[in-house]
């Protein structure tokens, strides 16, 4: 935005703090001549004049010496309160002036300056303490944003990639088996469409760009096992849902595609034979809870923390008939997240995972 030049703070300062000292003699000079000059006599306050106005009254003639001298020292204050407040001000204005050059820093792209004022705690180190944490987590987002962009790059690039050699050796042998081909192209275009509907839902989610609703999770939980029970049942898995009703405000779309994400999830990710998954709801004092939990094998606590980074599939974990895109628990936590809640993961003792998700309570 353009501005007309103005004067600066630190010289508004200075003109203020010599305008309070003026104010403050001026009212200091005043209150010494009525109360206490105004009967005294004139050699009391100028003694090289008392001999010549010895014959004269003291009392008629106090204003006329008291007013020059009265002046000079207004004129001393003055310049007194001109050097004092603009040093003063420089000082006070200091942390200001290193708070503006990261600002600019910040505006030219770089985010890891840090203030790190010194001193102890006032409006000033608060403002850049806060301009400090806000420069940190704009540094992490924006590199988890780069990190982000490259692996979406490679894993779009990947079945690409596949469908043009495909292409290629259809071309080059254009009398081979064309069913197969098309089986594997379906398969790699249908990878691709999942992957990039993945990213479309994990940005819709991180930009919160949705209507907020009273929503129940319980019946939330309920449509997503219904809806995976044939995919449990083909893999040999056994799913429990209880629990009591659970409202909360968010979006109806994102939460159910964040508890199917749970329970498809734990379903290809859980024992060979006989697994079993249960997914449960409850009320606490000012939020809600869905927790799924399932049977697998056990897993590393380390690991387990690192399995919301987008395209993380755990490797260790992956049934070979279902890979997935690498985005399932990355899309559960930016939902979470959209909708101010907080998820967390751990392994359990027996083996598989427990996956709690809070949410603030809300809606009817």
């Amino acid at each position: 935005m353009d501005r007309q030049p103005g004067l600066s703070v630190r010289l508004k300062l200075t003109l203020s703090y010599a305008g309070f000292v003026m104010l403050a003699g001026a009212l200091l000079l005043v209150a010494v001549w009525v109360f206490l000059l105004r009967g005294a006599p004139i050699g009391a306050f100028a003694p090289n004049l008392s001999r010549f106005l010895l014959a004269l009254d003291p009392r008629n003639f106090g204003p006329i010496v008291f007013v020059p001298a009265a002046a000079e020292l207004m004129a001393l204050l003055l310049v007194f309160g001109l050097v004092g407040g603009w040093i003063l001000a420089g000082r006070m204005l200091a942390p200001l002036t290193r708070i503006t050059n990261a600002t600019r820093m910040a505006a030219n792209g770089s985010l890891s300056h840090r203030i790190q004022l010194p001193g102890r705690g006032d409006e000033f180190h608060e403002l850049a303490d806060a301009f400090d944490t806000m420069l940190a987590r704009l540094e992490a987002h924006v590199t988890e944003q780069r990190r982000f962009a490259a692996n979406a790059s490679h894993e779009l690039r990947t079945p690409l990639a596949i469908t043009q050699t495909l292409l290629d050796v259809a071309r080059s042998d254009p009398y081979g088996d064309t069913g197969e081909l098309v089986d594997r192209l379906h398969t790699v275009n249908t990878r691709a469409i999942d992957l990039t509907e993945a990213l479309l839902l994990l940005s819709r989610a991180d930009q919160r760009s949705f209507t907020r609703e009273p929503v129940d999770l319980s019946l939330i939980a309920e449509e997503a096992t219904e809806t995976l029970l044939p995919l449990a049942e083909k893999h040999d898995v056994t799913i429990e849902t209880a629990g009591d009703v659970a409202r909360t405000t968010g979006s109806h779309a994102l939460l159910l595609q964040m508890t199917t994400n749970l329970v498809h999830n734990a379903i290809v990710h859980n024992l060979p034979e006989h697994g079993t998954i249960r997914v449960d709801t409850a009320v606490r004092p000012g939020f809600v809870v869905l927790t799924v939990e399932n049977t697998g094998e056990q897993l590393d606590p380390q690991a387990v923390s690192t399995l919301t980074e987008p395209f993380h599939r755990g490797t260790e974990r992956i049934r070979g008939d279902h890979a997935g895109v690498g985005l399932g628990l990355a899309i559960v936590k930016s939902i979470a997240q959209a909708h101010d809640g907080i998820l967390a993961i751990a392994p359990r003792a027996a083996g598989g995972l427990r996956v709690t998700v809070r949410l603030p309570a809300g809606g009817r």
